[in-house]
């Protein structure tokens, strides 16, 4: 089951205070959530997830949280499940990814074709 529009907009809203520039990309049917360009939130089956790095669980554990794993599609590496009914949890989250993750690498754009 994808996620749906309504539920990834839930999302951006619940963090739109973590950052001027809140935006999400449907992606094979599911979502991504960026923050200030940077790719935060993975949104699959109207669940969020973060990746397992300390940061992210040092978040938690701020807000005295230790939370789920789970595996957002098949062949996925695990990722930690985020409450993002939790707004001051969720926004917390945001800003230290958009913080600590890098921007994606521009895509290289094809060579012209020689004739």
């Amino acid at each position: 089951m994808a996620s749906s529009k309504e539920f990834i907009e839930f999302v951006a809203d619940q963090v739109a205070n973590a950052g001027d520039d809140i935006r999400y990309r449907k992606m094979f049917g599911e979502y991504m959530l960026y923050c200030a360009g940077r790719p935060v939130f993975l949104v699959c089956d109207d669940t969020v997830y973060v990746k397992q790095i300390p940061e992210t669980m040092a978040i938690f554990a701020s807000h005295g949280i230790l939370p789920d794993a789970g595996v957002p599609y098949n062949g996925a590496r695990p990722h930690w499940v985020l409450d993002i009914e939790n707004t001051d949890l969720s926004v917390d989250m945001a800003r230290e990814l958009a913080r600590v993750l890098p921007l994606p690498k521009p895509k290289k754009k094809p060579a012209a074709k020689q004739i």
